[in-house]
């Protein structure tokens, strides 16, 4: 899959233009990035700036980022970010939101146990919906070390576009990990 020995293999699920995701994999050569985006307009810019920056250690899926993990190995995965997700905002439309008790036990398959799920949303319902299927989760914890620490972003941290946004308009994000059991 890649032409080196990784030292971790992670996944970033819904990378948009691949801003993010690229930027990581210069600075962290020496890990493998499968990246996954729906939308192929994204998916074109990231292979163009792939293809321009000679970068090896990604590799990138254009579809439902369920698919991917079906096929990826159990346990294969290092770590799981999921950044942003489509909120679906009306409550119709719940059943289209990515976490679900289906997604939550596909990406357990695919974690190393001790690992993380990273999740991050500026949408306090989506927050609050994620926190609901990880507590019925068998799979993962979430260990908070107090309050207000799922305010502060991981060490390292790169903003996402949406991120960005979301502080233009006013509104805070919640960063939260779950580690697979």
């Amino acid at each position: 899959m890649f032409p080196f020995a990784w030292r971790e293999l992670r996944l970033e699920i819904g990378f948009g233009d691949g801003e993010r995701l690229i930027e990581q994999a210069m600075e962290n050569p020496d890990v493998a990035f499968l990246g996954c985006e729906p939308f192929l307009n994204g998916v074109a810019k990231a292979v163009a700036a792939i293809s321009d920056r000679g970068l090896t250690n990604i590799r990138l899926h254009a579809g439902d980022a369920r698919d991917l993990l079906a096929t990826l190995p159990t346990a294969s995965l290092d770590r799981i970010e999921l950044l942003y997700p489509d909120p679906w905002p009306k409550r119709r439309h719940h059943k289209r939101r990515i976490v679900s008790d289906e997604f939550l036990a596909a990406a357990a398959r695919v974690l190393k146990r001790g690992r993380e799920l990273r999740y991050a949303t500026d949408i306090d319902d989506y927050c609050a919906w994620t926190l609901n299927h990880v507590a019925r989760s068998h799979d993962f914890v979430w260990s908070p070390t107090g309050p207000g620490d799922w305010l502060t972003p991981w060490d390292g941290w790169i903003p996402t576009r949406y991120e960005e946004k979301a502080r233009r308009e006013g509104r805070s994000s919640a960063y939260l990990t779950f580690v697979r059991k």
